[in-house]
């Protein structure tokens, strides 16, 4: 018998291999989340980019009477508008996708090399998108919150008590609440150390926990910044004066709500390149459609062992 099948009875894995064909999957990220905010939002369209909020001058100015069972004059009154209500302009989230030609035509079996290169950019845009969403200095939600809607924690660590301050400050249909998620384990915690678990709801086929019937939403856009963070609470839709997302449609190439990909040519180095963009902003219709709980503790954990006395 010859030295090369000395040891063995039968096919080895590794030559067998040779032979065989992976099954592959497509590019995987780990920075890819759900952007739950992204799909809460009543979304508009955005005539031209600019999107202005008209509001009343002076509402205590308007008068009422409830009348009397007498000829008394009624009161005269009248709706004055402020003369130039605050625009949102949409802003845009670009890049610009490069693939040489030689490796779209040799390498595309069994996945797609433009196609897999534009889904992994366009993922990292909508998860720009969403950050831009809450942490923009111009139009995000951080950053737009009135003086009297923004709270501080009782104590540090989220309790409930802090969350029912914040419902008590939108309490005009809140939808929903959102929060890093080492926020709401804190939350978490502090519930079941005062023995009040928080019941969950479906949403998207997925399964969140809920305060007073609201739910809590995680988004890791939220900043944590030494063990300290925010937990936002929102109106949402127009109809209820509250927060709106704001999109261009109908753009070139439009991909889905305010994202296009445009083909931008093939220079002479033969690469080709795709424009991928995503025009989007966000507007508060009301002060009290938002409210944010400051100086939140997610690092604050319990002892829950029984402790026994002689």
């Amino acid at each position: 018998m010859s030295d090369i099948h000395e040891g063995h009875t039968a096919l080895g894995d590794v030559a067998a291999r040779t032979l065989a064909n992976a099954t592959k999957t497509v590019p995987m990220m780990g920075i890819i989340t759900p952007r739950w905010l992204v799909h809460l939002l009543q979304w508009v369209p955005v005539e031209a980019g600019i999107y202005r909020v008209n509001k009343v001058k002076d509402e205590s100015a308007i008068t009422v009477d409830c009348s009397a069972r007498d000829e008394r004059e009624l009161p005269q009154t009248f709706v004055d508008y402020e003369e130039w209500g605050r625009e949102y302009m949409l802003s845009a989230v670009n890049t610009v996708v490069d693939v040489h030609t030689r490796v779209s035509d040799l390498y595309s079996s069994p996945h797609n090399q433009i196609r897999e290169q534009l889904r992994l950019t366009i993922e990292i845009v909508k998860e720009r998108q969403e950050s831009e969403l809450i942490n923009n200095a111009e139009y995000g939600l951080i950053n737009n919150v009135a003086k009297t809607q923004r709270i501080k924690t009782l104590a540090g660590p989220p309790t409930p008590d802090d969350l029912d301050e914040l419902i008590s400050k939108v309490w005009k249909e809140p939808a929903f609440f959102l929060a890093h998620p080492a926020a709401i384990a804190a939350f978490g915690r502090e519930c079941t150390r005062r023995g009040v678990p928080p019941p969950t709801v479906s949403l998207f086929g997925a399964q969140f926990i809920t305060w007073r019937g609201i739910p809590v939403i995680p988004s890791d856009k939220i900043r944590v910044n030494k063990g300290k963070t925010s937990i936002i609470l929102l109106r949402t839709g127009e109809s209820r004066q509250g927060v709106v997302g704001l999109f261009q449609p109908n753009l070139p190439g439009e991909q889905s709500m305010g994202l296009s990909v445009r083909f931008m040519g093939i220079n002479h180095k033969a690469i080709a390149s795709y424009l991928v963009s995503l025009y989007c902003s966000l507007a508060v219709l009301t002060d009290d459609a938002l409210a944010v709980l400051d100086d939140v503790d997610v690092s604050k954990y319990h002892d829950y062992q029984p402790k026994y006395t002689k």
